[in-house]
């Protein structure tokens, strides 16, 4: 617990008096006034050491044990110079140390340190001039504390002037490089080495992707490679029917969300014929799609055993479905750019007996 000024609280009383008008009063009579000589003064460097050299700060000071909290201290004023190549702070550093209750007399005691900075600017020894405190208590009685003087020894850097020779500025010193010096940028360099290449490996993966999706086949191309796989009776057997009107409706819900941009892959039947009534498919091939993907989904969900006969139809039906849009499509495209004809990529001719089992 520090204070700046006088502690406790109410000791301030003392601090609002003028020290030196204080230290005038008890003089001019003051009630049962008397000097006692103490013992607790000390002097310490500010910063320790083993001696104390020229311009050394020091603390110059005192502490008190068991002062009661009524009491009231009153330190005369610094003057300055303190004395004779000394130099003082013009004020008192005051500090509590420490507060015991006493419960019986209902009151606290006080253990107090007052101290002030001093600086000696002269080789020598000084013995300095005793501290004074007036301690006035509760009663009005006023005592004047005076401590032991202390003595301090100032010493100076010694020079051999006999022998001292005065050498230039020394060049810088160089030090030899330490592998915990290096490390870091080794390991830096190989950071930034890596984090570059997976930079580049990024945008070329990128573009890569990019030119791929530049030379991707048209969707109705894709489409008819799709359901060519499934070309053949092989898959009519009542355990395969499930895998076949899978993968044909599979290759045409791709084909719808490619040609359309409906999310088929994402909708159920109803949602994806919902939405293609919307679009420009023929009514024929609306009906017939939608006949399909309902056969469909009873074989996938209803364990329903289609006949061969639905079974024959259901690829020339979605060969027909791909290629009757796919030219609606261009025919479309070639009637917008009436003025620069484009030729249309050469495709296969796809007929529905090439999906007729043989």
């Amino acid at each position: 617990m520090k204070v700046k000024a006088l502690i406790p609280a109410f000791l301030l009383l003392g601090g609002v008096l003028c020290a030196q008008e204080a230290w005038r009063d008890t003089t001019a009579g003051g009630t049962g006034g008397r000097v006692i000589l103490k013992d607790g003064s000390f002097v310490r460097p500010v910063t320790p050491r083993d001696s104390i050299l020229v311009a050394d700060r020091l603390l110059y000071g005192f502490e008190l044990d068991n002062v009661p909290d009524s009491t009231v201290l009153s330190f005369p004023e610094i003057q300055n110079p303190f004395m004779q190549d000394v130099l003082a702070l013009p004020f008192w550093q005051v500090d509590t140390l420490h507060v015991q209750q006493v419960k019986a007399a209902n009151t606290r005691l006080l253990k107090i340190r007052a101290q002030v900075a001093i600086q000696p600017f002269e080789e020598g020894t000084y013995e300095l001039p005793p501290l004074f405190v007036q301690r006035i208590h509760a009663d009005g009685t006023v005592d004047t504390l005076q401590f032991a003087r202390q003595t301090i020894e100032v010493k100076t850097l010694p020079v051999d002037t006999a022998t001292f020779v005065p050498h230039d500025l020394r060049g810088q010193v160089g030090y030899r490089l330490t592998l915990a010096e290096v490390l870091p940028w080794v390991l830096g360099f190989w950071a930034l080495v890596l984090v570059v290449a997976g930079v580049v490996a990024w945008l070329l993966s990128r573009r890569r992707r990019a030119a791929e999706a530049a030379f991707r086949e048209p969707p109705h191309i894709t489409a008819l490679r799709k359901l060519d796989k499934w070309r053949g009776d092989k898959f009519w057997a009542p355990d395969k029917q499930k895998q076949f009107y899978s993968g044909v409706t599979d290759a045409l819900r791709e084909y719808i969300a490619a040609r359309y941009g409906v999310g088929a892959m994402e909708m159920t039947t109803a949602e994806i014929f919902q939405d293609l009534r919307k679009t420009d498919v023929p009514a024929d091939l609306y009906e017939e799609m939608k006949d399909l993907f309902e056969r469909a989904d009873f074989v996938k969900f209803a364990k329903y055993i289609a006949t061969p006969e639905d079974n024959s139809t259901v690829l020339p039906q979605a060969v027909r479905f791909v290629t009757a849009t796919y030219e609606a499509e261009v025919a479309e495209e070639t009637a917008a750019e009436v003025q620069e004809p484009v030729p249309a990529p050469e495709r296969r001719e796809e007929n529905e007996e090439d999906y007729m089992p043989k």
